[in-house]
């Protein structure tokens, strides 16, 4: 079992990182989607786009905590300097940002049409989407950033 856990150290560092930036993330489109619609009603419903700050801003406050939990945490420095291992890494996770959008909108108009009663908490259509876009976008940043950021 030691063996298997230290073969696996990096994949499982990322996942307990990325679950750390998911907290993160989901809390904050949480206050986000919930406090913004008072102030920007356009929020709920932007030309047929979703929370559109909420998911920008949550996304932002995921990305930051990610990556210094990924430098700190999860991967060893590459060859990159600093400066364009963070260029690297914004531009990565500016796109990852666009998917992420891109399935949540996805998710929300088609997919996810009821909440989800858990007992001690219902998750919401808004909820069961987010975290759901997060999820499959996360695949894709693990493989990007090993491969091509931090050289893996």
């Amino acid at each position: 079992m030691k063996e298997l856990l230290e073969r696996h150290k990096q994949i499982l560092l990322f996942i307990i990182a990325g679950g750390l930036s998911a907290i993160i993330e989901i809390g904050s489109f949480k206050i986000f989607s919930s406090q913004l619609p008072q102030f920007f009603p356009q929020e709920l419903d932007f030309n047929g786009i979703h929370y559109p700050l909420s998911n920008i801003l949550s996304t932002s406050c995921g990305i930051m905590t990610n990556y210094f939990l990924s430098i700190w945490f999860v991967f060893e420095r590459g060859k990159h300097s600093k400066r364009k291992e963070f260029f690297y890494f914004m531009v990565v996770s500016f796109f990852s940002t666009l998917l992420s959008l891109l399935f949540f909108q996805l998710f929300y108009s088609y997919i996810f049409k009821s909440n989800i009663d858990l007992i001690f908490y219902t998750l919401s259509t808004e909820m069961i989407s987010k975290i759901a876009a997060i999820l499959l976008v996360s695949i894709l940043n693990y493989s990007i950033k090993k491969k091509i950021i931090f050289n893996g």
